[in-house]
């Protein structure tokens, strides 16, 4: 059977395979991480879109039946134009998510944190809207996050610090806030800090999680499973660095060996 394939602009997308690997055990993954350009976040529209859509190709030529955009700046830009060009179901993370906090806000006030091009797209705010004209969205963009995560910088103090000041500018916003969109496939390996900075009456929405969800339900609708087979198999790929990914990606996954090939012209 084809394999699912998973896109992100760097190693965030491996809560999203980590998911995959929970919910569907035999499904074979590839995984493309564009390294050679994170973060997205920083670029204007026009290249995320450009990077995106040539990232897309590749997972084509592997003869993917599904793809997953893992990458929340990728989803909120790029996602409509590679639905219109590619003919496979693609999807991203943004609308999962924000049904997710539509369901379990109760004070109808949700909170998102994303990368600057995330929050500046008001793509959460806007999906969460049309569900739920009544929930108030306060957003908050944390660009130092995905390097934190991508230098594996989980534990430090700074961390911590850095995330106080951005979700206290957050709450100042609404006290009310009861929900928090992680808006971004980096942001859960942030879980332990973030609760930390928040306490523990946020609830964290994972778009990760609710990605997976939606990718078996259309597994399910177009027969598209791959049978009885006990474990897939996986395939990583990256733009620049496969070395480091494959350490960080070996640890993040529980896997004893995991050898990423790095890609060019990509």
């Amino acid at each position: 059977m084809k394999p699912i394939g998973v896109f992100d602009s760097g190693i965030g997308g491996l809560t999203v395979v980590k998911e995959l690997m929970r919910q569907l055990p035999a499904e074979d993954i590839v995984y493309l991480g564009d390294t050679a350009h994170l973060p997205y976040g920083a670029k204007s529209a026009p290249t995320i879109i450009r990077l995106t859509l040539r990232s897309l190709l590749f997972l084509l030529k592997q003869k993917v039946k599904l793809v997953i955009i893992a990458c929340n700046t990728a989803s909120s830009l790029a996602l409509e134009q590679a639905c219109r060009r590619f003919r496979i179901p693609i999807i991203g993370v943004i609308q999962p998510g924000a049904c997710k906090a539509v369901n379990l806000t109760k004070t109808n006030t949700v909170g998102v944190i994303g990368t600057r091009a995330t929050i500046k797209s008001k793509d959460y705010e806007k999906r969460i809207k049309e569900i739920n004209p009544r929930i108030r969205v306060v957003s908050q963009a944390c660009p130092l996050f995905v390097p934190l995560v991508e230098e594996g910088w989980l534990r430090q103090p700074e961390a911590l610090s850095i995330a106080r000041q951005y979700l206290s500018k957050l709450r100042r916003k609404n006290i009310n806030m009861d929900t928090l969109i992680l808006g971004c496939t980096h942001y859960p390996l942030l879980k332990p800090v973030l609760r930390q900075a928040l306490g523990k009456d946020i609830k964290l929405v994972d778009s990760a999680r609710e990605v997976v969800r939606q990718a078996v339900e259309i597994i399910d609708d177009y027969c598209l499973a791959a049978g009885s087979k006990s474990k897939g198999k996986y395939s990583f790929y990256v733009t620049d660095d496969a070395q480091s990914f494959s350490r960080q990606a070996m640890r993040f996954l529980g896997l004893r060996f995991l050898k990423a090939k790095q890609i060019n012209n990509v």
